[in-house]
């Protein structure tokens, strides 16, 4: 099953892309609007299921008439993982961790597939991190491995944009990894019977303005998502609708002789095989 949240004139919806890639959605307080996906999560795979099916009869969506969002616009907890992949902590210079370099975005920074990422006015150092990301379904404290992924409703495609001067300024990285606009997510959630467990196997791409900048899959991950959803547990309630951003491989911009910062004009793309390809254009913050 693969959902979609969007906006129009009219209102917020939630809609599903079906097989033949079509958008069919309600919108809030139209009749049979199942609720958004963050309710949806909360109340279990049955009325996901459920969700998806009446969603099959909605209208089609224009796509030329709707935007896209965050597929969970405002997660109560982002968590993004830092130096996941060997050879991106390589570039870094930093050795592979022994345990994940956890980190926090907030819900403010994000935008949906097709929005600008935003170039701050205070740095020309922007940069594109593609991963995959992991939502949450069933919450769970001191979650073992063997059952991290049962906690795991689906997957969806993230660029971690980070401004790293000021992500470097300081040995904390959350003021370079949340200015507003840089958190690109979407376009869909896609439930996990989709993919192979734990989302293993699948080819990460990178692509700015056409060019491969980053070429992974996700079996190259330090702490898979299993590992990651166990250890985060140990301190901290998952709870449904939360959102884990699981690491980018090499090939970031920073590392790069010379860098490659994207600027105004540029378009990034970022696909993950099976999940989807999530685009922005990169436009420079507007004076005010």
């Amino acid at each position: 099953m693969r959902f979609i949240s969007f906006a129009d004139q009219a209102g917020n919806g939630l809609g599903i892309v079906t097989a033949g890639g079509e958008w069919r959605g309600l919108r809030a307080g139209q009749a049979g609007y199942p609720g958004d996906l963050v309710t949806l999560l909360q109340a279990g795979a049955a009325a996901l299921a459920a969700a998806h099916a009446r969603l099959r009869d909605a209208p089609v969506l224009d796509p030329a008439g709707v935007r896209l969002l965050p597929p969970l616009p405002h997660p109560a907890k982002i968590i993004c993982v830092g130096l996941n992949y060997a050879d991106h902590a390589a570039e870094s210079r930093f050795a592979p961790p022994s345990y994940p370099t956890l980190f926090a975005r907030f819900a403010t920074s994000l935008i949906g597939h097709g929005a600008p990422l935003i170039r701050p006015r205070a740095s020309e150092q922007f940069d594109y991190e593609g991963e995959l990301v992991a939502v949450i379904g069933a919450p769970g404290r001191h979650i073992a491995p063997a059952r991290a992924l049962d906690h795991v409703a689906g997957y969806s495609v993230f660029n971690d944009g980070s401004v790293r001067d000021f992500q470097h300024r300081t040995p904390q990285w959350t003021m370079g990894k949340n200015f507003d606009g840089t958190g690109a997510f979407g376009p869909t959630f896609v439930t996990a019977d989709e993919l192979p467990a734990g989302a293993r196997g699948l080819r990460l791409q990178t692509r700015l303005n056409g060019a491969v900048v980053q070429n992974a899959t996700t079996d190259d991950l330090l702490f898979d998502v299993a590992t990651l959803v166990a250890t985060i547990s140990a301190a901290i309630t998952l709870d449904a609708g939360d959102v884990i951003v699981t690491g980018t491989p090499a090939g970031v911009g920073a590392a790069r002789k010379p860098p490659l910062w994207m600027k105004h004009g540029d378009r990034c793309e970022v696909e993950v095989e099976g999940v989807g390809l999530l685009a922005n254009p990169v436009e420079d913050e507007r004076p005010g």
